[in-house]
């Protein structure tokens, strides 16, 4: 029987060195990150990542990163590159190189191609003196802290090192350029993330579809639009055109005595919940669930730069078919 507890205290062991090398990492973060933040945020292209190996494992997902968060990149196999990608990078990109030990020989055609037109180089190395962090124009150099195998062989604190880098880097052009959640959605429309993501505008109904009657519609046509629109409610127009209340079946069963002798404006309930169309879905559900002290199934959509004008109806099993939960 293998010893389970041998096995436990190397799993902590080697987590605990990769969580010391992330906190040096942290520490050594100074003038070289910034310059490479400036880099990346003043150039007309993308940013084209690159690395052999494990370097170039880290460097696909840094390159995902980068484009899904506002940040135009691609990675680019510095080995292919050597027979016809280079075609890839062109003037105006960026490109920033990982490699470990900075000497990696399929590097030395993507180097060399970055020079010889001009193309900011940001190199990422533990070594100072290696090739690629001479030739590089911004220099990010990672804390030599040997690897967490023990024998310094393995590629395991280096690599998530350069990982969190590249995260550190992802997420400091988001706050430098204000991305929003609204902006996330924008490159992450499918699956779960993309439905949570969802805008209002995205899954509400418009046009004919939306329930309205003016403040002066006798309460038996207001009836017959609550009916054949489907909703359960009916929004209430005043002279303007402009939203003056709501009419739900709790507004109905309040005032069923005499209800047909009355008008709309009669049975509304002021000030209805409303909400905006570039507002998240997940927001909307929030407030149909209750979040403001109201439980409802529908929200009226207003337009925000003028909050009298309905533009849409939101029902909650719109966000449920879409998976905004």
């Amino acid at each position: 029987m293998p010893d389970f507890a041998k096995l436990i205290a190397a799993g902590k062991r080697v987590v605990t060195d990769e969580a010391v090398a992330l906190t040096t990492l942290s520490d050594s973060l100074g003038d070289s990150f910034a310059a490479a933040i400036d880099l990346i945020v003043n150039a007309q292209g993308r940013v084209i990542v690159s690395g052999m190996g494990k370097s170039g494992h880290v460097a696909r997902k840094i390159a995902a990163t980068f484009a899904s968060t506002g940040t135009p990149a691609h990675f680019v196999h510095p080995a292919e590159a050597s027979h016809g990608d280079m075609g890839m990078l062109a003037t105006g990109d960026i490109v920033l190189m990982l490699s470990n030990s900075g000497e990696t020989p399929e590097l030395a055609d993507v180097v060399a191609h970055t020079r010889r037109f001009q193309i900011p180089l940001i190199g990422v190395a533990s070594k100072p003196n290696s090739t690629l962090i001479k030739q590089a124009d911004v220099k990010i150099i990672l804390p030599n802290v040997g690897e967490a195998c023990g024998k310094n062989i393995v590629p395991t604190n280096s690599t998530t090192m350069t990982l969190a880098l590249g995260d550190a880097i992802a997420i400091a052009l988001m706050e430098y350029r204000d991305f929003t959640p609204e902006n996330f959605r924008d490159f992450h429309p499918g699956g779960k993330l993309g439905a949570q993501l969802s805008k209002v505008r995205d899954l509400m109904h418009t046009g004919e579809a939306v329930p309205l009657a003016s403040i002066k519609t006798p309460m038996s046509d207001t009836l017959l639009t609550i009916s054949q629109k489907g909703f359960g409610l009916v929004g209430v127009l005043d002279e303007t055109h402009k939203l003056a209340g709501i009419i739900t079946d709790g507004d109905l069963r309040r005032n069923m005595e005499g209800l047909l002798d009355k008008t709309a404006e009669d049975v509304m309930t002021h000030n209805p919940e409303t909400i905006a169309p570039g507002a998240l879905a997940e927001q909307a559900v929030a407030i149909m669930n209750g979040k403001n002290g109201r439980n409802v199934t529908c929200l009226l959509v207003v337009d925000p730069d003028d909050p009298g004008d309905v533009v849409g109806i939101l029902h909650i099993h719109d966000c449920l078919r879409a998976g905004v939960v």
